[in-house]
């Protein structure tokens, strides 16, 4: 590509500006699509943000306002066309999405409920890939090769809306878990079946043994993947001991877990989930307090961002997909969504409540040890079959041939099921699924288990002070610390304590006292904020010392927040 003229020494500096302003103008004709997709990526953003704001009015997650504001304006005509590349989201979009899902999952409560996860995250998807299979093939006469394509892109359900509503209604906790648990290993069962299936179409031959024997070997060798990667990042993060070198190796670590498996066949998902648990588990004595303070806010804000324009992205695929659609009759198409929908959303109700009572029934002991839940609980959890974003990147993702050079059979087809399934559960099932849990009984069910839960972390807090003072008395005698040292550490830790009694206590006069107290302290902090923001701006504070000053205030009043969150709920 020539570059801009270079001024000679005689020519004018007249025809020098005309002949840079030229190559400027054609540089941009040659680069306006680069400059549109600038424009979009900048505009996405903006979408989101007043999308969201929207959604926090209306109580509404934002998943599906985001989902209908992008088919509303995919449709509109003179839009520019956002495409989604399928690739970009299974390989770019999905890994840092489980991990940051798995990391925050506890592992002591992802053991304990492991088999009902199981039973959703590889039976349940199972079942709905055959049973969305067999309804293709004798109710829209598919084959079953290509059914059984449409099955395992349709069977795993995305858990974000679902969890943002259970979440504000607060229901049991348990229930919270299983669907955070299933939602992290059902896109694995999901896209080794995909590929399954889409081998046997461009290949013509399936043998149920080979693939059975396949899947035990993805399974265990992803577990051990998982692990190393987990073990090897983590202690090399310890080893590095910069917050930023710390927070890059946490983003490398998803790619790592998930892409030399995937190369390999697998599914990737399985060996993302199991380094992001072992991480969890172990990452509270490797990892530094300031990685951890930095990280969290980090990682909250990219899956913020990826999730939103994930969803935003996925409705504005409707401009793409309609433009598929001109070989088959509106009817046709309407009655296949509607089958097809019917199908993937009775068979997860059909599946859970024999997976929840039936293995009691034939266990006893498991019926001892863990007893069977009311029936309410089974069917939340069967209503929260919404799908999302890798049903359509998989969806998108079908070879446009076969290996013998053949059209895909029926690929837009797929694609339009696909969508319409999205549309339908994500829409019609989220914005339903407040209204059900109110009529089930289970709004607020969680509140008590919320109330132990905030009585057991004010006895932890209890017993590390107390645990601290200890120390300072062995430290007071080893040390021959001076006493005014020993009475001021002791003084602000008899202050703590004596704000967790306060805040644990049943007394009605002083949890109310506690309130005023947290009240006042950010009114106190508020000033001293002005302040130091006055000293800053004549000039007797230098802008280092400022921002250490801030960022003790902001940590305390980030404690102070959650604690109101706490109390409000």
């Amino acid at each position: 590509m020539p570059g801009p003229p270079v001024a000679g020494s005689r020519r004018s500096l007249l025809v020098e500006a005309l002949a840079r302003l030229s190559w400027a103008h054609r540089a941009e004709r040659r680069h306006g699509p680069m400059n549109q997709s600038l424009e979009i990526l900048i505009l996405l953003p903006v979408v989101i943000v007043v999308v969201s704001v929207a959604a926090a009015r209306l109580k509404t997650p934002p998943a599906i306002l985001l989902v209908l504001t992008g088919v509303t304006l995919a449709l509109i005509p003179g839009l520019p066309t956002v495409t989604l590349a399928p690739d970009f989201v299974l390989m770019v979009v999905l890994p840092p999405v489980i991990y940051s899902s798995a990391v925050a999952m506890s592992w002591r409560e992802f053991k304990f409920n492991l088999r009902p996860i199981s039973l959703l995250a590889v039976g349940c998807v199972t079942f709905t890939t055959i049973a969305a299979a067999a309804a293709a093939h004798w109710l829209l006469k598919l084959p079953w090769a290509e059914g059984f394509v449409l099955g395992a892109i349709v069977s795993p359900p995305d858990a974000v809306a679902p969890l943002a509503i259970a979440r504000r209604m607060q229901l049991p906790r348990r229930i919270l878990v299983v669907l955070e648990g299933e939602g992290l290993a059902n896109d694995a069962t999901a896209l080794v079946l995909y590929r399954f299936a889409v081998a046997a179409v461009s290949i013509g031959v399936f043998s149920l043994g080979n693939a059975m024997a396949t899947f035990a070997v993805i399974t265990v060798g992803e577990i051990l993947w998982g692990l190393a990667v987990g073990w090897a990042l983590l202690r090399l993060r310890r080893w590095v001991r910069e917050p930023r070198i710390e927070i890059m190796l946490s983003v490398l670590t998803p790619f790592v877990a998930y892409w030399p498996p995937q190369h390999l066949g697998g599914s990737g998902v399985l060996a993302t989930v199991v380094a992001g648990l072992y991480i969890s588990w172990n990452g509270l004595r490797l990892i530094s307090a300031a990685t951890r303070l930095q990280g969290i806010f980090f990682w909250d804000f990219l899956i913020y961002l990826t999730e939103g324009l994930v969803f935003l992205v996925t409705g504005l695929q409707a401009r793409t997909l309609v433009e598929h659609f001109s070989g088959y009759a509106p009817l046709q198409l309407a009655l296949s969504a509607i089958v097809v929908c019917v199908v993937v959303i009775a068979a997860r109700f059909i599946w859970m409540y024999p997976a929840t009572y039936v293995p009691r029934l034939l266990l006893p002991g498991l019926a001892r040890k863990d007893p069977a839940p009311p029936w309410q609980w089974p069917f939340a959890i069967a209503f929260t079959g919404i799908r999302g974003i890798v049903s359509l990147a998989a969806a998108l993702a079908i070879p446009l041939t076969t290996d013998d050079g053949r059209p895909f059979p029926h690929r837009d087809l797929i694609l339009f099921l696909t969508f319409a399934v999205i549309l339908v559960t994500l829409v019609g099932q989220g914005l339903l699924f407040p209204t059900v849990i109110r009529v089930l009984g289970l709004a607020n069910a969680g509140h008590r288990e919320h109330e132990a839960e905030r009585r057991d972390e004010l006895a932890a807090r209890r017993d590390a002070i107390e645990a601290s003072m200890a120390r300072l008395a062995v430290l007071g005698g080893q040390r021959e610390l001076p006493d005014e040292v020993v009475s001021l550490l002791r003084a602000g830790q008899a202050a703590r304590l004596q704000y967790i009694d306060y805040s644990s206590s049943d007394s009605g006069a002083r949890r109310r006292l506690v309130v005023l107290y947290d009240e006042v302290e950010l009114q106190l902090q508020a000033a001293e904020r002005d302040l130091i923001n006055d000293l800053y701006r004549c000039g007797k504070l230098k802008d280092e010392p400022r921002r250490r000053i801030e960022r003790d205030l902001d940590l305390r009043d980030a404690y102070l927040a959650n604690l109101r969150a706490d109390d409000e709920q």
